[in-house]
């Protein structure tokens, strides 16, 4: 189905200085990540963004002293013949469009760079393409965002905190709005999860502060309830939430708490899991933070296939949502999970934070 036409991307002299830094950075992530030496570059998913982002790219490859040649889409493919004797062995070729694409000038593309914008027809794919190596999100061409960077070009660890924050700092102001019917939801999933009043309770990436009232009313007016999130932005707006519940508003990293070990009695997480680099490590950094015999709750308003679909990408076996992966990865990481319920309507699943 055809979705609403795709904005062309703008011109540096028109982006503010914010989104001129969120270019930058993205462009200096992807530049980071090119191997040493003679590279291949493709940029597809999109014509006349391909077109603009290679440029870009290569800009951002010449003033960082890498030689570059670009082989855009408009040229003929016989001036492979010119990069090819002007180049040298640390020349970067770019080039852009599916044309180059099915056309790799040495037998294969070394990275391919995939843009994700909204569909507006068979062109145009909104996800991911095949055998691709880095996936940036262009729905918002002010704003792009890495989705996906191939771990043989570059540990998770050195891109995942500024796109996660990225990501989530444009749509916080408008989150509630999207997906305010989701509050009865969150709701009975905590209601469900039977928390123990009067205990300690943190909402891990609590985004817009959506579960902690519900969390206030389970563990009562001596519990404790805390909500933690990545993104500066997510915690503004979680203010309201906050405030109705008495909670605490905490700017952290899952996947290192500033919490002490042993310190809650209840976890929640909603959608965190599937946004963590390692989801293990995820289990393990909230396992240190619990009591042994609290309550890990993991829940997403939406079950894996019906999100899945949403997405428009096939329900896999091995994400970190799956049951048999997440009985391994909890146990692993020291929990034992209880419940574990998949519908369409939503994800819920339990565990419990086993001793030693």
């Amino acid at each position: 189905m055809a979705g609403e036409p795709v904005s062309p991307l703008p011109a540096w002299q028109t982006l503010t200085d914010e989104q001129s830094r969120r270019w930058t950075e993205v462009l200096a992530h992807v530049t980071n990540a090119l191997p040493a030496g003679a590279v291949t570059v493709v940029v597809d998913g999109g014509t006349a963004h391909a077109a603009v982002v290679a440029d870009r790219l290569a800009d951002a490859l010449h003033r960082g002293g890498r030689p570059c040649a670009r082989l855009t889409d408009r040229a003929p493919v016989v001036d492979e013949d010119n990069w090819r004797a002007d180049g040298t062995v640390d020349t970067v070729a770019v080039a852009d469009g599916p044309r180059w694409r099915a056309r790799p000038p040495t037998g294969e593309w070394d990275v391919v760079v995939w843009l994700r914008t909204p569909p507006v027809g068979p062109s145009t794919n909104g996800g991911r393409g095949p055998e691709c190596d880095i996936v940036v999100d262009l729905h918002d061409p002010t704003w792009p965002v890495i989705r996906h960077l191939a771990d043989r070009l570059a540990p998770q660890e050195r891109w995942y905190l500024s796109e996660s924050r990225a990501f989530f700092a444009t749509r916080a102001a408008t989150w509630d709005t999207k997906f305010g019917d989701d509050l009865p939801a969150y709701a009975a999933a905590v209601t469900e999860a039977g928390l123990a009043e009067g205990g300690v309770v943190v909402d891990i990436g609590c985004g817009t502060g959506r579960a902690l009232p519900a969390l206030r009313d389970a563990v009562g007016p001596h519990g404790v309830v805390i909500g933690l999130d990545l993104t500066p932005q997510m915690l503004t707006a979680a203010h309201a939430h906050a405030g109705r519940a008495d909670a605490d508003l905490i700017l952290g990293d899952a996947r290192h708490l500033p919490l002490a070990d042993a310190s809650v009695d209840a976890v929640f997480a909603a959608g965190l899991l599937t946004h963590l680099p390692d989801p293990e490590s995820g289990l393990r950094e909230l396992a240190r933070i619990t009591r042994p015999g609290g309550r890990l709750v993991l829940f997403h308003p939406s079950g894996r296939a019906a999100l899945a679909a949403r997405h428009g990408r096939p329900l896999r076996p091995d994400e970190p949502l799956a049951e048999t992966r997440l009985r391994g990865t909890t146990a692993r990481a020291g929990w034992r999970l209880l419940g574990y319920d998949d519908p369409p309507h939503r994800f819920f699943a339990t565990a419990v934070r086993q001793r030693g």
